[in-house]
């Protein structure tokens, strides 16, 4: 076996919805990509009486890092697998019992999309393995620079979108305005993408979803809100919509402003990235380190710190917590090694879950 294509991924998705169509839905998500393809969900769960909370996962969301759509193709396999032949889990030294994945499925909803970028991911196991982004041609300007094409999906989301304005003069975030940027161009406005209108569609559909976890590479690292600043739980009015910080914000060590975050979300987002190492590292001693995301870089405009902003722009909105998994050392291991980072990965995945109770 090696990488899937986006066909393999698709079909994968679609044969698991058709083999347990009793703990399964699939769903279609409205918009094409830029290229007309068509993506889909899994939802996975046990019947129940009433709506159940949810989890959510996505992955494929930058094209090079192409191991993602394979761990949330395999962890939905798996628990579907465990749950309806009545077995536990095994990978490596990590283990999960039967009651343990009955309990899960019983109790959570979990949503699976493997593959937000499908043009992107075509675009770079054909052509250029390096590529990120997805291959929106609307905002090249006219260059004939193949580099003009495409927006970096992770910072097309609405938190601190104008971060020239948001971010002090001085800070470094990982972003950019200039639709040459080859990384980290953030697109002409929030959601101006069909892809992340289609994660955010799939939140809207989804309003139990209480966290969403997704899936890159690489730095062995998870990752939890926030990215744009360092955490306080003192000061409420310093907060990502108060206007009176812009400029302040994106320096380390500073005391001009750190992102408000309440003091059990902070404890519980530590407690599930925790959760989420030891798992993985049970499995065969790899040690991945649960940290903010601004302790990796600063950013704006990413899933993670959007689905957990919204529940602050619009208390109608339930809390999610956002979660990036960033697995491995390079984007393309060799296949023997990302069979075992998909082990990695998925263990840590399911005691995750397990420990959102």
């Amino acid at each position: 076996m090696s990488y899937l294509n986006i066909t393999e991924v698709e079909s994968a998705i679609a044969s698991l919805a058709a083999a347990y169509p009793g703990t399964t839905e699939l769903i279609t998500l409205p918009e094409p990509s830029v290229e007309g393809r068509t993506a889909h969900a899994l939802q996975i769960g046990a019947p129940a009486p009433i709506p159940k909370d949810c989890v959510m996962l996505i992955g494929g969301v930058h094209a090079r890092e192409w191991g993602s759509c394979e761990i949330l193709v395999h962890f939905a396999a798996d628990l579907l697998e465990a749950y309806q032949s009545g077995t536990g889990l095994g990978y490596g030294g990590t283990t999960f019992t039967a009651q343990e994945v009955k309990g899960l499925l019983q109790r959570l909803d979990l949503v699976v999309l493997p593959l937000v970028n499908p043009d992107g991911r075509l675009y770079s196991q054909t052509v250029d393995p390096m590529w990120r982004k997805n291959r929106d041609p609307a905002n090249s300007g006219g260059s004939s620079n193949p580099d003009c094409i495409g927006v970096d999906l992770n910072r097309n989301y609405d938190f601190l979108f104008d971060f020239t304005t948001a971010f002090a003069p001085t800070a470094t975030p990982q972003v950019s305005t200039d639709p040459c940027d080859q990384q980290v161009y953030e697109g002409p406005s929030a959601f101006s993408e069909p892809e992340t209108r289609n994660v955010r569609w799939l939140l809207d559909r989804c309003p139990r979803t209480r966290w969403l976890v997704d899936v890159h590479s690489y730095s062995q690292d998870m990752l939890y809100n926030w990215g744009d600043d360092e955490n306080q739980s003192d000061d409420p009015s310093m907060n990502f919509r108060n206007h009176q910080y812009d400029g302040k914000r994106g320096l380390p060590g500073d005391t001009a402003y750190a992102e408000y975050i309440p003091k059990d979300d902070a404890d519980s987002a530590l407690e599930l990235a925790t959760a989420f190492c030891q798992g993985l590292q049970g499995v065969r001693g790899k040690a991945y380190k649960p940290l903010t995301g601004f302790h990796l870089y600063p950013t704006s405009g990413t899933s993670d710190d959007y689905v957990f902003s919204r529940h602050f722009v619009d208390p109608a909105q339930g809390k999610v917590l956002g979660f990036t998994v960033e697995w491995g050392t390079v984007f393309h291991p060799p296949w023997t090694e990302m069979e075992k980072i998909v082990l990695d990965v998925d263990a840590g995945l399911v005691r995750f879950c397990l420990a959102t109770a």
